[in-house]
Protein backbone atom coordinates (compact mmCIF):
# COMPACT_ATOMS: atom_id res chain seq x y z
CA UNK A 1 0.00 0.00 0.00
CA UNK A 2 2.64 2.39 0.71
CA UNK A 3 4.48 1.65 -2.25
CA UNK A 4 1.00 1.87 -4.34
CA UNK A 5 1.01 5.70 -2.75
CA UNK A 6 4.78 6.20 -3.12
CA UNK A 7 4.12 5.67 -6.70
CA UNK A 8 0.81 7.83 -7.47
CA UNK A 9 3.16 10.54 -5.79
CA UNK A 10 5.51 9.94 -8.62
CA UNK A 11 3.01 10.39 -10.92
CA UNK A 12 1.41 13.03 -9.67
CA UNK A 13 4.86 15.47 -9.57
CA UNK A 14 5.47 13.87 -13.41
CA UNK A 15 2.10 15.49 -13.73
CA UNK A 16 2.60 18.70 -12.36
CA UNK A 17 6.08 19.17 -13.83
CA UNK A 18 4.22 18.51 -17.40
CA UNK A 19 1.39 20.91 -15.99
CA UNK A 20 3.54 23.88 -16.34
CA UNK A 21 3.73 23.22 -20.30
CA UNK A 22 0.16 25.40 -20.10
CA UNK A 23 0.80 28.14 -17.77
CA UNK A 24 3.21 29.76 -20.22
CA UNK A 25 0.52 30.22 -22.26
CA UNK A 26 -2.28 31.74 -20.23
CA UNK A 27 -0.38 34.05 -17.98
CA UNK A 28 -0.31 36.29 -20.51
CA UNK A 29 -2.70 38.21 -21.61
CA UNK A 30 0.60 38.18 -22.63
CA UNK A 31 -0.64 36.09 -25.25
CA UNK A 32 -3.49 38.11 -26.04
CA UNK A 33 -5.59 40.42 -27.87
CA UNK A 34 -7.91 40.03 -31.11
CA UNK A 35 -8.13 42.17 -33.72
CA UNK A 36 -10.27 45.13 -32.55
CA UNK A 37 -12.40 44.57 -35.69
CA UNK A 38 -14.53 41.85 -34.10
CA UNK A 39 -15.65 44.01 -31.33
CA UNK A 40 -17.08 47.18 -31.85
CA UNK A 41 -15.56 49.98 -29.51
CA UNK A 42 -15.26 53.80 -28.54
CA UNK A 43 -12.54 55.51 -29.00
CA UNK A 44 -11.17 55.07 -25.44
CA UNK A 45 -11.81 51.59 -25.22
CA UNK A 46 -9.55 51.57 -28.10
CA UNK A 47 -6.61 52.14 -25.85
CA UNK A 48 -6.76 48.58 -24.40
CA UNK A 49 -7.09 46.79 -27.37
CA UNK A 50 -4.17 49.20 -28.32
CA UNK A 51 -2.07 48.32 -25.70
CA UNK A 52 -2.37 45.25 -26.28
CA UNK A 53 -1.11 45.34 -30.33
CA UNK A 54 1.83 47.04 -28.66
CA UNK A 55 3.05 44.11 -26.43
CA UNK A 56 2.48 41.71 -28.86
CA UNK A 57 4.89 43.89 -31.12
CA UNK A 58 7.34 43.79 -28.34
CA UNK A 59 6.98 47.72 -27.86
CA UNK A 60 6.11 47.56 -23.81
CA UNK A 61 6.63 50.82 -22.89
CA UNK A 62 3.76 52.01 -25.42
CA UNK A 63 1.69 49.10 -24.20
CA UNK A 64 1.91 50.48 -20.66
CA UNK A 65 1.52 54.02 -21.45
CA UNK A 66 -1.60 52.65 -22.94
CA UNK A 67 -2.83 50.99 -20.58
CA UNK A 68 -2.18 53.82 -18.27
CA UNK A 69 -4.49 56.36 -20.14
CA UNK A 70 -7.05 53.70 -20.28
CA UNK A 71 -6.96 53.63 -15.96
CA UNK A 72 -6.55 57.17 -15.50
CA UNK A 73 -9.43 57.28 -17.79
CA UNK A 74 -11.79 54.50 -16.01
CA UNK A 75 -10.25 54.20 -12.79
CA UNK A 76 -12.29 51.76 -11.27
CA UNK A 77 -11.65 49.45 -13.73
CA UNK A 78 -9.22 46.32 -12.85
CA UNK A 79 -9.16 45.60 -16.21
CA UNK A 80 -6.22 48.43 -16.91
CA UNK A 81 -3.81 47.34 -14.14
CA UNK A 82 -4.25 43.64 -14.47
CA UNK A 83 -3.23 44.36 -18.28
CA UNK A 84 -0.40 46.20 -17.11
CA UNK A 85 0.69 43.24 -15.06
CA UNK A 86 0.10 40.99 -18.24
CA UNK A 87 2.90 43.64 -20.37
CA UNK A 88 5.25 43.03 -17.31
CA UNK A 89 4.97 39.36 -17.01
CA UNK A 90 5.52 38.84 -20.74
CA UNK A 91 8.07 41.71 -20.87
CA UNK A 92 9.92 39.63 -18.62
CA UNK A 93 9.32 36.36 -20.69
CA UNK A 94 10.69 37.65 -23.77
CA UNK A 95 14.04 39.15 -22.09
CA UNK A 96 14.15 35.69 -20.74
CA UNK A 97 13.44 34.02 -23.95
CA UNK A 98 10.76 31.76 -22.57
CA UNK A 99 8.22 32.29 -25.29
CA UNK A 100 10.01 29.89 -28.42
CA UNK A 101 7.30 27.14 -29.10
CA UNK A 102 10.03 24.39 -29.55
CA UNK A 103 10.60 24.53 -25.16
CA UNK A 104 6.90 23.91 -24.76
CA UNK A 105 6.58 21.25 -27.22
CA UNK A 106 9.20 19.23 -26.15
CA UNK A 107 8.35 18.15 -22.41
CA UNK A 108 12.13 17.18 -21.81
CA UNK A 109 13.39 20.82 -22.83
CA UNK A 110 11.26 22.49 -20.78
CA UNK A 111 11.99 20.30 -17.46
CA UNK A 112 15.58 20.47 -17.54
CA UNK A 113 15.67 24.25 -18.44
CA UNK A 114 17.65 25.86 -15.77
CA UNK A 115 16.01 28.47 -13.24
CA UNK A 116 15.67 31.77 -14.50
CA UNK A 117 16.88 34.97 -12.88
CA UNK A 118 14.21 37.27 -12.37
CA UNK A 119 14.56 41.38 -12.87
CA UNK A 120 13.53 42.09 -9.05
CA UNK A 121 11.90 45.54 -10.42
CA UNK A 122 10.00 43.99 -12.89
CA UNK A 123 9.02 41.35 -10.36
CA UNK A 124 7.73 44.40 -8.05
CA UNK A 125 6.15 46.09 -10.17
CA UNK A 126 3.94 42.89 -11.73
CA UNK A 127 2.77 42.59 -8.17
CA UNK A 128 2.24 46.19 -7.56
CA UNK A 129 -0.03 46.04 -10.79
CA UNK A 130 -1.71 42.59 -9.83
CA UNK A 131 -2.51 43.77 -6.37
CA UNK A 132 -4.30 46.83 -7.40
CA UNK A 133 -6.19 44.57 -10.36
CA UNK A 134 -7.74 42.32 -7.67
CA UNK A 135 -8.44 45.31 -5.03
CA UNK A 136 -10.09 47.09 -7.91
CA UNK A 137 -12.23 43.58 -8.97
CA UNK A 138 -13.03 42.96 -5.51
CA UNK A 139 -14.36 46.18 -4.55
CA UNK A 140 -16.68 46.11 -8.29
CA UNK A 141 -17.81 42.90 -7.64
CA UNK A 142 -19.01 44.21 -4.18
CA UNK A 143 -20.89 46.83 -5.77
CA UNK A 144 -22.03 44.61 -9.01
CA UNK A 145 -21.91 40.35 -8.73
CA UNK A 146 -22.68 40.05 -12.58
CA UNK A 147 -19.77 42.77 -13.42
CA UNK A 148 -18.38 40.46 -16.36
CA UNK A 149 -15.36 42.42 -16.33
CA UNK A 150 -14.05 42.38 -12.85
CA UNK A 151 -14.92 38.31 -13.35
CA UNK A 152 -12.74 38.37 -16.01
CA UNK A 153 -9.94 40.70 -14.20
CA UNK A 154 -10.03 38.01 -11.52
CA UNK A 155 -9.37 35.24 -14.09
CA UNK A 156 -6.70 37.16 -15.59
CA UNK A 157 -5.14 37.90 -12.75
CA UNK A 158 -5.12 34.23 -11.44
CA UNK A 159 -3.71 33.12 -14.48
CA UNK A 160 -0.68 35.88 -14.80
CA UNK A 161 0.34 34.42 -11.28
CA UNK A 162 0.39 31.38 -12.18
CA UNK A 163 2.27 32.09 -15.19
CA UNK A 164 4.69 33.69 -12.96
CA UNK A 165 4.96 30.82 -10.18
CA UNK A 166 5.81 28.12 -12.84
CA UNK A 167 7.57 29.64 -15.72
CA UNK A 168 9.60 31.70 -13.79
CA UNK A 169 9.72 30.61 -9.96
CA UNK A 170 9.31 26.87 -10.93
CA UNK A 171 6.66 26.54 -8.20
CA UNK A 172 4.44 23.95 -9.63
CA UNK A 173 1.84 23.48 -6.91
CA UNK A 174 1.56 26.99 -5.76
CA UNK A 175 0.49 27.80 -10.07
CA UNK A 176 -1.37 25.30 -10.18
CA UNK A 177 -3.85 26.32 -7.62
CA UNK A 178 -3.43 29.78 -9.36
CA UNK A 179 -4.61 27.98 -12.25
CA UNK A 180 -7.12 25.94 -10.78
CA UNK A 181 -8.72 29.01 -9.08
CA UNK A 182 -8.79 30.70 -12.90
CA UNK A 183 -10.46 28.17 -14.82
CA UNK A 184 -13.09 28.24 -11.71
CA UNK A 185 -14.05 31.89 -12.47
CA UNK A 186 -13.85 31.71 -16.02
CA UNK A 187 -16.92 28.82 -15.48
CA UNK A 188 -18.15 31.36 -13.38
CA UNK A 189 -18.38 34.05 -15.76
CA UNK A 190 -19.26 32.39 -18.86
CA UNK A 191 -22.67 30.58 -16.74
CA UNK A 192 -23.44 34.65 -16.76
CA UNK A 193 -21.77 35.25 -20.85
CA UNK A 194 -21.20 32.36 -22.46
CA UNK A 195 -20.13 35.17 -25.13
CA UNK A 196 -17.42 36.48 -22.71
CA UNK A 197 -14.93 34.00 -25.36
CA UNK A 198 -11.72 35.02 -24.07
CA UNK A 199 -12.52 33.20 -20.87
CA UNK A 200 -12.49 29.71 -22.41
CA UNK A 201 -8.65 29.87 -22.75
CA UNK A 202 -8.83 28.98 -18.79
CA UNK A 203 -10.29 25.99 -19.48
CA UNK A 204 -9.31 25.04 -22.79
CA UNK A 205 -5.63 25.65 -21.94
CA UNK A 206 -6.18 22.87 -19.08
CA UNK A 207 -8.43 20.35 -20.67
CA UNK A 208 -5.42 19.90 -23.53
CA UNK A 209 -2.56 20.30 -21.80
CA UNK A 210 -3.32 17.35 -19.03
CA UNK A 211 -5.68 15.48 -21.15
CA UNK A 212 -2.60 14.61 -23.00
CA UNK A 213 -1.45 12.36 -19.68
CA UNK A 214 -1.79 8.51 -19.61
CA UNK A 215 -5.63 7.57 -18.08
CA UNK A 216 -4.05 6.46 -14.04
CA UNK A 217 -2.29 10.41 -14.14
CA UNK A 218 -5.41 12.05 -15.79
CA UNK A 219 -7.44 10.59 -12.88
CA UNK A 220 -5.14 11.61 -10.57
CA UNK A 221 -5.58 15.13 -12.16
CA UNK A 222 -9.59 14.94 -11.82
CA UNK A 223 -9.13 13.61 -8.19
CA UNK A 224 -7.31 16.90 -7.82
CA UNK A 225 -10.29 19.39 -9.29
CA UNK A 226 -8.09 19.32 -12.83
CA UNK A 227 -9.89 19.11 -16.16
CA UNK A 228 -8.25 16.61 -18.54
CA UNK A 229 -10.35 16.61 -21.83
CA UNK A 230 -8.12 16.87 -24.65
CA UNK A 231 -10.50 16.86 -27.44
CA UNK A 232 -12.75 19.71 -25.06
CA UNK A 233 -9.68 21.79 -24.67
CA UNK A 234 -8.84 22.32 -28.31
CA UNK A 235 -12.53 23.54 -29.07
CA UNK A 236 -12.63 25.82 -26.10
CA UNK A 237 -8.93 26.67 -27.72
CA UNK A 238 -10.07 27.39 -31.30
CA UNK A 239 -13.36 29.61 -29.80
CA UNK A 240 -10.65 32.00 -28.32
CA UNK A 241 -8.51 32.08 -31.51
CA UNK A 242 -11.70 33.05 -33.22
CA UNK A 243 -13.61 34.97 -31.08
CA UNK A 244 -11.34 36.42 -27.87
CA UNK A 245 -11.34 39.66 -27.38
CA UNK A 246 -7.94 40.31 -25.51
CA UNK A 247 -6.93 36.68 -26.33
CA UNK A 248 -6.96 35.39 -29.52
CA UNK A 249 -3.18 35.76 -30.35
CA UNK A 250 -2.31 33.95 -27.14
CA UNK A 251 -5.06 30.91 -28.01
CA UNK A 252 -3.44 30.93 -31.31
CA UNK A 253 0.28 30.77 -30.03
CA UNK A 254 -1.49 27.59 -27.98
CA UNK A 255 -2.53 25.86 -30.65
CA UNK A 256 0.91 26.24 -32.39
CA UNK A 257 1.93 24.39 -30.12
CA UNK A 258 -0.38 21.96 -30.27
CA UNK A 259 -0.02 21.37 -33.69
CA UNK A 260 3.37 20.51 -33.12
CA UNK A 261 2.85 18.55 -30.60
CA UNK A 262 1.04 16.21 -33.10
CA UNK A 263 3.29 16.64 -35.52
CA UNK A 264 1.38 18.36 -37.95
CA UNK A 265 4.10 21.24 -38.98
CA UNK A 266 1.55 22.48 -41.48
CA UNK A 267 -1.09 23.89 -39.44
CA UNK A 268 1.30 25.19 -37.40
CA UNK A 269 3.26 27.60 -39.95
CA UNK A 270 -0.41 28.50 -41.17
CA UNK A 271 -1.16 29.88 -37.75
CA UNK A 272 2.59 31.37 -37.20
CA UNK A 273 2.01 32.96 -40.60
CA UNK A 274 -1.04 34.73 -39.81
CA UNK A 275 0.40 36.08 -36.60
CA UNK A 276 3.63 37.38 -38.18
CA UNK A 277 1.66 39.58 -40.57
CA UNK A 278 -0.75 40.65 -37.38
CA UNK A 279 2.33 42.08 -35.24
CA UNK A 280 5.06 42.58 -38.08
CA UNK A 281 7.66 44.17 -34.90
CA UNK A 282 7.89 40.84 -33.21
CA UNK A 283 10.55 38.84 -34.64
CA UNK A 284 9.54 35.37 -32.36
CA UNK A 285 6.82 34.51 -34.85
CA UNK A 286 9.02 34.66 -37.72
CA UNK A 287 11.63 32.73 -36.22
CA UNK A 288 9.60 29.81 -35.22
CA UNK A 289 7.96 30.06 -38.62
CA UNK A 290 11.59 29.52 -40.24
CA UNK A 291 12.34 26.97 -37.52
CA UNK A 292 9.51 24.71 -39.13
CA UNK A 293 10.56 25.72 -42.47
CA UNK A 294 14.30 24.57 -42.08
CA UNK A 295 13.03 20.93 -40.40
Amino acid sequence: MHSLRKSGSRRHTASARRYRIGFWLFGLCWWLIAPARLWPESPPAALLADGYNEMYNLNFSAAHDDFRQWQHAHPQDPLAPASDAAAYLFSELDRLHLLESELFSDDSAFEHRPKPVPDERTKAAFETALDQAERLSSAALKRSPRDNDALFAEVLANGLRGNYQALIEKRDLAALRYMKRSRSVAEELLAADPAYYDAYLAMGAENYLLGLHSAPVRWLLRMGGAETDTARGLTELRMVAEKGRYLGPYARLLLVVAALREKDPDHAATLLEGLAREFPHNPLYRKELARINSN
